[in-house]
């Protein structure tokens, strides 16, 4: 009885942190940048008496969207990365390392390059089905690949070469592509929140929120799949259709972040390890509304680093989220090896 009060307490704790973390962050992210804004001025662009001037349209067209694409997007990625974790069984399983980024990257890339070269502009849904396609046919791959490969490592070293082939061949299209094309092309394949518009958060907002809410409404037959399959089955839990509920939402979440943002690194396998550490448990209903506020905390701190450390220059999220999350995946990879002991 004691104990489940402590872990209430902790886990209650956890939301509570990471929600004054992510305000704090908010605030941190809308006043700095190669801009200072004062208080005042953002005091007063949010309460809506100043709607014209620089200081407002650096805070409203510009900061703003991007805060609000780090956060759904770092939770996404999150998310993603814990059903993949769990589809797959593996601790290392994550959007990025299995290829599934890569591959969504690489279909946006050749339909940019098609659509821009003929001055066509894509919308959003666009953007989103390329990406949803690549990252099904790059998850069918690892899917055939474990039809054959018994061993999870080799499937995990499998999903790194799949990456790498898709990135080579996405750096060959840009390559290639129109001079007109390169710069955005360059930009977007980095991992970048910049040059959000409103127009793509309220896609992005509204697919991140349905598709999280759907994998919430799962954490029963997830939590049962993570006992076993033989044990999901006794409890009723038609694990085929599981397994390609957890295929679709996870290829939307990383497709969505992929579309926005390019591709971007270890969030998706780093967190989920970072919010069983904090609550001590690995329950899906606490872990998937865990892994989003978490992933959205640690992109948009990563992403304030990526702006701010060189500004005016800007360096790719991706570069700095691998400086402060690798070591989880590797600290986390030494404590898991030495309980195996």
């Amino acid at each position: 009885m004691e104990k489940h009060k402590n872990d209430i307490v902790r886990r209650s704790l956890f939301f509570l942190f990471m929600c004054l973390l992510l305000i704090a962050l908010i605030l941190w992210n809308i006043g700095s940048g190669s801009i200072a804004l004062s208080f005042r001025e953002i005091r007063e662009i949010l309460l809506g008496t100043m709607r014209e001037g620089p200081s407002y349209q650096i805070l409203w067209n510009i900061r703003l969207p991007r805060i609000v694409s780090a956060i759904f997007l770092g939770g996404a990625l999150a998310v993603s990365g814990f059903l993949l974790q769990t589809f797959f069984g593996n601790p290392i399983a994550g959007p990025y390392v299995l290829g599934i980024s890569s591959g969504a990257k690489l279909v946006v890339a050749l339909t940019m390059i098609f659509f821009l070269g003929r001055g066509i502009r894509l919308q959003s849904f666009g953007l989103m089905a390329a990406a949803f396609l690549g990252s099904l046919l790059a998850m069918g791959f690892v899917l055939l690949v474990s039809l054959r490969v018994q061993r999870m490592s080799l499937l995990i070293v499998c999903g790194i070469m799949i990456g790498y082939i898709c990135s080579a061949i996405t750096d060959l299209c840009v390559t290639f592509a129109d001079d007109s094309n390169i710069v955005n092309l360059h930009n977007w394949s980095m991992g970048s929140f910049s040059g959000m518009r409103w127009e793509n958060v309220r896609v992005m907002v509204w697919m991140v929120l349905l598709t999280s809410i759907a994998a919430f409404f799962l954490s029963k037959p997830i939590g049962a799949y993570q006992m076993g399959e033989a044990y999901a089955r006794n409890l009723g839990v038609n694990i085929r259709l599981l397994r390609i509920l957890l295929i679709l939402l996870s290829s939307l979440l990383s497709a969505c972040v992929t579309a926005f943002a390019g591709p971007i690194s270890f969030v998706g396998i780093a967190v989920p390890h970072l919010v069983k550490l904090m609550t001590k448990t690995a329950k899906p209903i606490i872990l998937i509304p865990g892994c989003l506020l978490c992933g959205a905390v640690v992109t948009l701190f990563c992403d304030g680093i990526a702006r701010t450390i060189f500004a005016p220059t800007e360096v790719s999220i991706s570069s700095v989220t691998a400086v402060f999350l690798a070591p989880v995946v590797i600290l986390m990879m030494i404590r898991k090896r030495e309980g195996m002991r």
